[in-house]
C-alpha cells in the first residue's frame, strides 16, 4: 500500500477519486487498487512556543535573551491532534510502504509534509507528487511521474531554515524591544523591513515641499503644442504675452512607428498587483481566490514566480487559448491570434510554470463562481489570449512649433494595429469601475507638415504644482518588496526581495492585524505606533536590503550552493548582535509608546500567559506585565452584543475557572435571551476570544 498525504481535505478528496480511493474512512480515503489517501490540516507540526523550552521565558525579560534553541521542540494544536494520530497510524501500518508526499508542490507545502514525517518518526521511502493543476488529467499524469522525496531536500531545507529563522530573530526581536519601551511590539525578519518602507514613504510625503510650475500652451486651431515647465511666473507670462495672436510654424514633424509587445503571463505578484489596481482587492483576496480557483481545478497552482510555460505545454496551447476565448463572455466569437512562442521557455520556469486556466475552466458555468474567484478567473484567461497575441502597432509623431522664436511641441500617437490590445480594451470595457491608469495622454493629431502656418494663435499660461510621492497601494508596495535589495547591476546577481510570492500577503496582512498600518481606500498608511518601531529599530533589522540578502540565501539552499548551517549561524549572529547592542532604550524615544497603564485596586486573578497579576484598568482588566499584552475589554463587542458588561466579578472567574455560567443573554437573530457558559479562547493574539457553550438547551427561554 502507498499511503498519500495531501495538505487539505479538499485536496485529498480530489486525489482520492483519481485513484479510485473510494471507501471513506475517518480521516482518510482508502481503495482496492493499493492507495490510502490521508490529508494535513494546513500546519498540522507547529514550532513550540519559547516557555515549552524553559518556564522562565513565560516572563519577558532582557537577561534571558537571546532564545536559541539547541534541539527544535515542536507543537500539535488540540483541534489537529485527531487527525495526526489517523496519519501516524496510517504511516505505522505494516502494509504502507511507501508514504507520498502530496502537499501543495512549494516551500511551505514541503515544509508541511516533512515536519509530520520527522514528527512521526516515519522512515519509509518518500515518493513526491509534483503537479501544478488539480485536474484529473494532471493528478493522473503526476502519479505517472512521481519522482523521489530525496530530490527535495534542499526546497525541505531551505523551508526549516526560514521557519527556524523567522521564530529566533522573531521572538528575540519582539521580545527585546518590547521589554524596552514598556509596550508589546512585534518584530519580524520580513515584517519589520517592510514596515520601514512604509515608513519611509510617509516621511517623503511629510517633507514634501508643493512648487509651481508654469507652461505657456499655444492653441493652434486643430491642436495645442506646450513650451517647457518654467518656475518663474513672470517669465512664463512675458512669452504668452509676445505669442498670442501671433503666427506660429510647424519646423519639424517626426513620425516613428513602434510596437508594443503582449504583456508575459501572470506569476503570482503580477496577478495581485493587477487585481488590487483593477479592482482594489487585497492581495492575500488574490491569493485566496487564485487558490480557490486551483482546488476546483479552474486554474493552475498560484505560488509561482515565473511568467511562462514548458515546451511540453506547447502542443495543446491554440486549442486552450480557444476554448478559453470561447469561454469567457467579452471574448466570444473572437478568433485569436496565437503565437505560442511568446509564453514558452524551459528556462524560466523553476518549480511552477505560469498561472493559467485549466480546460476544466472551459467546461464550467461560471456565472455560478463567487463574484471575487470569478473576476480573478477573468483576469488570468484575458492575460493568456493577450501574451499569445499580436504586437500593438502604432505611430508616435513628434509637432515642433515655433512662434515668435520660441518653440512649442506636441506629441500625438496613431494606432496602425491593435493587436492584443484589441483584448484588453474589451475586457476593461467590461468593467464597472475603470482603473486609474486607464488614460493615454498621447491623443492622435491630425494631419500635419513641416512649415504649415497658422495665424492668430492663442496663448495662456497653465500653472500646475510638483507632485509628491504617493502613498504605497498594495500593488505598488508588492512591486517594492520584490524589488527591495536589487543587485541587478552586478554580473550574475540574481534579483532578491521581501518575502516570496507566497508569503507577501501575509507579511502585509499581519502589519494591518498588529496596528502598524491601515489601509484607507487603496492606501496603505503607517499608524503611530508602527512609525514609532521603525524609529527605535535599529538598521541591521530594518533594512530591506539586508533581509532580501537571506531571501536570496534561502534560494541558495535550494539549489545547493550554501549549506543550511552557514545561513543559520548568520541568522544565530544576527540576533545575538541585535540583544547586545541595544542592551538599553534610547532615552530620547522613551516617550514614543506612551505612558504606563495605570493598575488600581486589589488584583483580580493571574493572567492565563504569562502568571502575572491582573488588575482593573479603567476601561478593562490588564496583565501588570505590559510586554504581555493580556487584556479584558470591559465594552467588548462579545458582550455588549448580548447587553452584557464585562464586569470585575466575571472576569474574576474567567480568571480563576476559565469559564463563567451566565444568564439573560440576549440573541440579537431571536430577540430572546439564553443562559450560556463563557469560555475563555485565548490563542495569544491581540484580542481574547470567547466562547459559548450550552450545558442543557432548555435553559434558552
Amino acid at each position: 500500500m502507498k499511503l498519500v498525504l495531501a495538505e487539505k481535505p479538499s485536496v485529498g478528496a480530489s486525489i482520492a477519486a483519481v485513484l479510485n480511493a473510494k471507501k471513506r474512512e475517518d480521516g482518510f480515503f482508502i481503495g482496492s487498487n493499493g492507495y490510502i489517501v490521508s490529508w494535513c490540516v494546513g500546519h498540522l507540526v507547529e514550532f513550540a512556543q519559547a516557555d515549552e523550552y524553559d518556564l522562565k521565558y513565560a516572563k519577558w525579560k532582557y537577561a534571558d535573551l537571546p532564545i536559541i534553541p539547541a534541539e527544535w521542540k515542536y507543537n500539535i494544536a488540540k483541534d489537529k491532534k485527531k487527525q495526526l494520530k489517523i496519519i501516524s497510524d496510517l504511516m505505522k501500518r505494516s502494509d504502507v510502504d511507501t508514504v507520498i508526499c502530496a502537499t501543495d508542490a512549494g516551500r511551505e507545502g514541503e515544509l508541511i509534509f516533512r515536519l509530520v514525517y520527522e514528527y512521526c518518526k516515519c522512515k519509509k521511502p518518500i515518493q513526491r507528487l509534483w503537479i501544478s493543476s488539480m485536474e484529473e488529467k494532471a493528478i493522473a499524469d503526476g502519479f505517472r511521474n512521481l519522482k523521489d522525496g530525496s530530490e527535495y531536500d534542499r526546497l525541505y531545507k531551505s523551508a526549516l531554515c526560514r521557519a527556524q529563522a523567522d521564530w529566533i530573530v522573531g521572538i528575540n526581536a519582539t521580545r527585546l524591544f518590547s521589554v524596552l519601551y514598556n509596550a508589546t511590539l512585534n518584530v519580524g525578519r520580513v515584517q519589520s523591513p517592510t514596515l520601514a518602507l512604509i515608513v519611509e514613504r510617509e516621511k517623503e510625503i511629510n517633507a514634501f515641499v508643493k512648487e509651481p510650475f508654469y507652461t505657456v500652451e499655444l492653441d493652434c486651431h486643430s491642436f495645442t503644442a506646450s513650451g517647457e515647465k518654467l518656475k518663474d511666473r513672470q517669465a512664463a507670462e512675458d512669452i504668452q504675452a509676445v505669442c498670442d495672436g501671433k503666427t506660429a510654424r510647424i519646423t519639424s514633424v517626426e513620425k516613428q512607428e513602434k510596437s508594443m509587445l503582449p504583456p508575459k503571463l501572470y506569476d503570482l505578484t503580477t496577478l495581485q498587483r493587477e487585481a488590487n489596481r483593477l479592482y482594489g482587492f487585497t492581495s492575500q483576496q488574490t491569493l485566496d481566490y487564485a487558490q480557490s480557483l486551483y482546488e476546483k481545478k479552474l486554474a493552475t497552482y498560484p505560488r509561482t514566480d515565473s511568467r511562462y510555460l514548458t515546451e511540453d505545454m506547447a502542443a495543446g496551447l491554440p486549442a486552450l487559448i480557444y476554448d478559453v476565448a470561447g469561454a469567457v463572455p467579452f471574448t466570444k466569437g473572437l478568433s485569436p491570434f496565437v503565437d505560442v512562442r511568446r509564453v514558452v521557455d524551459n528556462k524560466k520556469v523553476t518549480d511552477h510554470h505560469a498561472i493559467i486556466p485549466t480546460q476544466t475552466m472551459t467546461k464550467t458555468d461560471l456565472s455560478s463562481l463567487p463574484t471575487g474567484e470569478r473576476e480573478i478567473l477573468y483576469m488570468i484567461a484575458v492575460r493568456l489570449i493577450c501574451a499569445v497575441g499580436d504586437k500593438h502597432v502604432y505611430n508616435e509623431t513628434t509637432v515642433t512649433v515655433e512662434c515668435e522664436n520660441y518653440i512649442f511641441k506636441a506629441k500625438g500617437k496613431n494606432v496602425l494595429k491593435d493587436g492584443w490590445k484589441a483584448v484588453e480594451q474589451t475586457f476593461k470595457d467590461s468593467l464597472k469601475n475603470k482603473p486609474d491608469d486607464d488614460g493615454d495622454d498621447d491623443k492622435a493629431l491630425p494631419e500635419l507638415n513641416k512649415g504649415q502656418v497658422f495665424e492668430k494663435v492663442k496663448a495662456e499660461v497653465r500653472e500646475g504644482f510638483t507632485t509628491p510621492p504617493k502613498h504605497f497601494t498594495e500593488d505598488t508596495l508588492l512591486s517594492a518588496m520584490e524589488c527591495a535589495g536589487d543587485f541587478s547591476d552586478i554580473p550574475d546577481a540574481e534579483r532578491k526581495g521581501l518575502g516570496t510570492p507566497a508569503t507577501r500577503a501575509a507579511i502585509i496582512e499581519k502589519l494591518v492585524k498588529t496596528g502598524f498600518i491601515e489601509r484607507q481606500k487603496k492606501s496603505l498608511i503607517p499608524l503611530q505606533k508602527g512609525i514609532s518601531l521603525i524609529t527605535v529599530l535599529p538598521e541591521v533589522i530594518k533594512s530591506p536590503a539586508l533581509t532580501a540578502n537571506w531571501e536570496g540565501m534561502l534560494k541558495q539552499i535550494e539549489k545547493g550552493e550554501i549549506s543550511n548551517a552557514d545561513f543559520m549561524d548568520g541568522i544565530v549572529d544576527l540576533t545575538d548582535g541585535l540583544v547586545k547592542t541595544n542592551s538599553a532604550p534610547n532615552p530620547e524615544y522613551a516617550s514614543l509608546f506612551g505612558t504606563p497603564r495605570q493598575l488600581q485596586g486589589e488584583a483580580l486573578g493571574l493572567c492565563p500567559r504569562c502568571g502575572k497579576s491582573v488588575y482593573d484598568g479603567g476601561k478593562g482588566f490588564f496583565c501588570e506585565n505590559k510586554t504581555c499584552g493580556f487584556s479584558l475589554w470591559k465594552d467588548n463587542k462579545f458582550f455588549t452584543a448580548k447587553k452584557k458588561m464585562l464586569t470585575a466579578e466575571i472576569a474574576a472567574v474567567l480568571l480563576k475557572e476559565g469559564r463563567v455560567h451566565m444568564t439573560g443573554l440576549y440573541s440579537e437573530k431571536t430577540g430572546k435571551t439564553y443562559n450560556a457558559v463563557i469560555t475563555l479562547d485565548d490563542s495569544g493574539g491581540k484580542w481574547v476570544n470567547f466562547k459559548m457553550e450550552f450545558e442543557n438547551k432548555k435553559n434558552k427561554h
